[in-house]
C-alpha cells in the first residue's frame, strides 16, 4: 500500500500538470486577446490553486513562483500592468519554469527556479512599462534541456467509470464460460477458462485500484471546518483523525462528503455542550471528536465519535408519538436501537432552535439516502450524557459487490453482504404469530420474520403468513439489517457468497421497490438483487 505522502504527491503532480497544460493554452490565447476578462480570471484561478496546493504539500519553490505569477496577472486584471511583449515573455518563462519544477518532483534532484527569472518577475510586479528595459533575457529551459514526460497521467473519473462497467460485463461472461467449461468437461476449455478467470480478476482489481484514494484526502479538510464551526458556536473542540491511509473508491468518497460534513456540524453544534455545561458534568471544557476509518474485508468503516451530551432516547420516543410516526404504546415497545433509527426519518427533528448549523436529527434522512445510494448503511449509537457515535459502512467499490445467493422455489436471489447480519437455522416451533406477521426471539432480540415465498407470490399489501403455511420443520433465515433495524428472511436454500455485478432493471419491473437490480449467474440464470432497505422499511412499518 502506498504511503500517505506518496499518495498526496501523486495527486498533486497529476493536478499540477493539468494546471500547467491549461496555463499554457490560456496565456497563448491571451497574447491574441489580452482584454479577455474571462481568460484572465481563469489564469488567476489556476495559479492561485497551484500556489495553495504546493504550499499545503511543502513545495515552497513552486508556491513562490506561482504566487509571483498570480500577483502579475492580478495587476494585469486591474489594468496596473500592460500585457506587453516583454511582460508576456517573462510570464511565459515563469510558466515554463513551473512545468519543469513540477515534472522534476519525481527526479533525483529538485529543480530550482533561476535567479534571473525571480528577478524579472519582481521587476514585472513592482515596475511600470517604462523600466521594462531592465528585464533580463532568460534562456528558456527547453532550448538547453531534453524534453521529458511525467510517469503520471491525469484520468477523468468518468473514463474509469466506463472501464469498470466494461470489466463488470466481462466478469458476467467469464462466469458463464467457466460454468460451460465444467459442464462440457473439456481439458483445453478448462485451462483457457482458468486463465481467463485469473486475467479478468487481475484486470478487475487493477481498475478498482486505479480508482482508490486515501480517505485522508477528505479527512484532512476537517480541521479547518471544525475550527470555523467551533468559533461560530463559541466552543472549544479537539479533533482526532485516525486512519487517513485507508483507501476507498473516489466516487464513494465524493458521494459521502456532504454527509460527513453534515454529521460533523451536528456533532459540534448540538452534540458537544458549552464549556460551562461540560464542567458541571465533570468533563473537560474542550469537547472531543474523533473521525476514524478502518478496513473490514471489503468494507470501509468510517466513525464520527463525540463525547457530548448524547441523545435522550425517551425524548426521541416522545417525538415519535408527537410527530405521528407511532402510537404511544408502539413507541414504548421499540428496542433502543430502533428508537434511534427514527432520527433518519424525513422531517424528524429534536432541534429546539434554529441556528446557522443544523440541529442533530435535521437532515439525517438526506445522509441516509446518500449512503443507501451507494449500497452502504449507517448506524447510530448513543448514551445520554456520554456521547454519540455515527458509523458508516461503505463498500470499497460501487460496480462489484459481495452478495449472499439464495433460492426461493425455482428462482435465485442475491442479498448484498453489506446488509447481511447473520444466517440462522430456526425450528418452526420457535416462530410466533403476531397479527399477520411472524416474529422470533433471536439472540435476545425480537425480530420480524418474513417468508420470501409468500412475499413473492402475493401483493405486498395482502401479505399474511401463518406457521401452518411453512413447509419445513426448520427454517433457513437470513438476518438482514438496515437503519438500526433487523429483519429475518426465510429462504428455501442458502447457496454461496459471490461477487456480483449489479445491473439496473428495465421497464416495467424497474418500478418494483423490493428489487435493487439484476445480475447473471455463471449458469446463465437471472438473479434478482433484493432491496433490503425497501423490504425492511415496509415490514417494520407494518409491525
Amino acid at each position: 500500500m502506498k504511503s500517505r505522502d506518496q499518495e498526496y504527491k501523486e495527486i498533486f503532480i497529476a493536478e499540477a500538470l493539468e494546471y500547467y497544460d491549461a496555463l499554457n493554452r490560456h496565456i497563448s490565447d491571451l497574447e491574441k486577446d489580452p482584454e479577455n476578462e474571462q481568460l484572465l480570471a481563469e489564469v488567476f484561478r489556476l495559479l492561485h490553486n497551484l500556489k495553495a496546493n504546493a504550499k499545503a504539500i511543502g513545495y515552497e519553490a513552486i508556491a513562490d513562483v506561482s504566487h509571483k505569477l498570480e500577483t502579475a496577472f492580478g495587476l494585469i486584471r486591474s489594468k496596473e500592468l500592460s500585457f506587453s511583449d516583454e511582460v508576456v515573455t517573462v510570464l511565459f518563462d515563469g510558466i515554463d519554469m513551473l512545468g519543469e519544477m513540477i515534472t522534476g518532483i519525481d527526479g533525483t534532484k529538485e529543480v530550482e527556479p533561476s535567479q534571473e527569472l525571480l528577478r524579472n518577475l519582481d521587476i514585472v510586479i513592482n515596475s511600470s512599462a517604462d523600466n521594462n528595459a531592465e528585464l533580463t533575457k532568460v534562456q528558456k529551459y527547453y532550448t538547453t534541456k531534453n524534453l521529458s514526460l511525467s510517469d503520471l497521467i491525469y484520468i477523468q473519473i468518468k473514463k474509469l467509470d466506463h472501464l469498470l462497467n466494461l470489466v463488470g460485463e466481462l466478469i458476467i461472461d467469464r462466469d458463464r464460460i467457466l460454468s460451460i467449461s465444467k459442464e462440457l468437461d473439456h481439458d483445453d476449455l478448462k485451462n483457457v477458462s482458468a486463465h481467463l478467470y485469473r486475467i479478468t480478476e487481475e484486470l478487475q482489481y487493477s481498475v478498482m485500484d486505479a480508482r482508490l484514494v486515501n480517505v485522508g484526502s477528505l479527512f484532512n479538510k476537517f480541521p479547518r471546518i471544525v475550527r470555523d464551526v467551533a468559533v461560530a458556536e463559541k466552543k472549544e473542540i479537539n479533533l482526532d483523525i485516525i486512519g487517513q491511509d485507508i483507501q476507498i473508491d473516489r466516487n464513494i468518497l465524493q458521494i459521502i462528503t456532504d454527509s460527513l460534513l453534515h454529521l460533523m456540524r451536528n456533532a459540534i453544534s448540538h452534540g458537544i455542550e458549552k464549556a460551562d455545561v461540560r464542567k458541571k458534568a465533570k468533563k473537560t471544557p474542550q469537547g472531543n471528536i474523533t473521525l476514524s476509518a478502518q478496513n473490514d474485508r471489503d468494507t470501509v468503516i468510517l466513525k464520527l465519535i463525540d463525547d457530548g451530551k448524547g441523545i435522550d432516547e425517551e425524548e426521541v420516543r416522545r417525538a415519535i408519538v408527537q410527530r405521528g410516526f407511532l402510537t404511544a404504546d408502539a413507541a414504548q415497545d421499540l428496542r433502543n436501537t430502533e428508537v434511534l433509527s427514527y432520527l433518519f426519518e424525513p422531517g424528524f427533528s429534536l432541534a429546539k432552535e434554529v441556528t446557522e448549523v443544523s440541529g442533530r436529527g435535521v437532515g439525517l434522512d438526506v445522509v441516509k439516502n446518500a449512503i443507501d445510494s451507494i449500497g452502504g448503511r449507517i448506524k447510530v449509537d448513543s448514551k445520554k450524557g456520554e456521547g454519540t457515535t455515527f458509523t458508516l459502512f461503505l463498500p470499497t467499490s460501487i460496480a462489484v459487490k459481495g452478495a449472499l445467493l439464495c433460492q426461493v422455489e425455482e428462482n435465485f436471489y442475491a442479498i448484498p453482504l453489506m446488509h447481511t447480519d447473520s444466517v440462522v437455522a430456526l425450528p418452526t416451533s420457535e416462530l410466533h404469530e403476531v397479527g399477520d406477521l411472524l416474529v422470533a426471539d433471536i439472540n435476545g432480540e425480537t425480530i420480524t420474520i418474513v417468508s420470501l415465498k409468500e412475499m413473492f407470490n402475493t401483493d405486498l399489501n395482502d401479505y399474511s403468513v401463518k406457521k401452518s403455511n411453512l413447509e419445513h420443520d426448520v427454517q433457513n433465515i437470513i438476518i438482514v439489517t438496515y437503519n438500526n433495524r433487523k429483519l429475518g428472511l426465510i429462504v428455501d436454500k442458502l447457496l454461496r457468497q459471490q461477487d456480483i455485478v449489479i445491473k439496473a432493471l428495465s421497464k416495467p419491473v424497474n418500478t418494483i421497490e423490493i428489487y435493487a437490480g439484476v445480475t447473471l449467474l455463471g449458469s446463465g440464470k437471472v438473479c434478482l438483487v433484493l432491496d433490503v432497505a425497501a423490504i425492511t422499511r415496509y415490514f417494520i412499518a407494518r409491525r
